[in-house]
């Protein structure tokens, strides 16, 4: 779950000193996806390209350890803070364990957004490194697909060492983070973020 309270905290930024802001690498455009593309477009973070008050800092943990393309992967036995912890395993496809360079990864994303100094990050959904709200349970590619609440490895490192994610569908923050990079931002009091959906309130039964 999203905290509001910290995006609202957020200084206002300006052109001289931006916000600094970690994202997935995908999420921009870059083709580092595991099939070589960028996993589609998702005009919630290509909004912030629009922005001279925030300076992006893009990292893709999978492709750090694995290249592009690659296998998908996904976490087995519990969430990303899981296999930090050495209780749940990241499999490829075809059954290797990953959970090493996985592991790996997730501490070079944290270095990069130490050094960067970085005060936020947006991060892909879903995926076994950087799914912050929802992962699968298991591979995604199974015929019962199953969905489970939390974090993947390397959002799970960013968030054990305090820092703050949020994802590219959480759409009410994002609206709040637009509102600091542009003061004539008018916010969609409307918009949602991933766990108020209907969706995510049906299927993990959180009404």
């Amino acid at each position: 779950m999203t905290d509001r309270s910290y995006l609202q905290s957020l200084r206002i930024p300006t052109d001289d000193n931006p916000l600094r802001v970690l994202v997935s690498a995908c999420l921009t455009g870059i083709t580092c996806g595991y099939d070589g593309s960028a996993n589609g477009e998702y005009p919630s973070v290509l909004k912030l390209l629009q922005y001279d008050t925030i300076r992006l800092v893009r990292f893709c943990p999978e492709e750090y350890s694995f290249g592009s393309p690659r296998e998908m992967c996904d976490i087995h036995g519990g969430t990303g803070l899981d296999v930090l912890e050495g209780r749940a395993k990241v499999l490829s496809d075809s059954g290797v364990d990953w959970s090493e360079g996985m592991i790996r990864a997730s501490e070079k994303m944290l270095q990069v957004a130490t050094d960067e100094n970085i005060e936020l990050a947006v991060m892909m959904d879903v995926s076994a490194a950087c799914g912050s709200q929802v992962i699968y349970n298991g591979n995604r590619f199974a015929e019962n697909k199953v969905y489970q609440i939390g974090a993947g490895v390397a959002a799970a490192q960013l968030m054990r060492n305090g820092f703050k994610v949020i994802s590219q569908r959480d759409y009410a923050s994002l609206q709040i983070l637009y509102s600091k990079l542009d003061a004539n931002h008018i916010i969609d009091s409307t918009a949602l973020d991933h766990h108020e959906i209907e969706w995510y309130k049906t299927y993990f039964k959180t009404v």
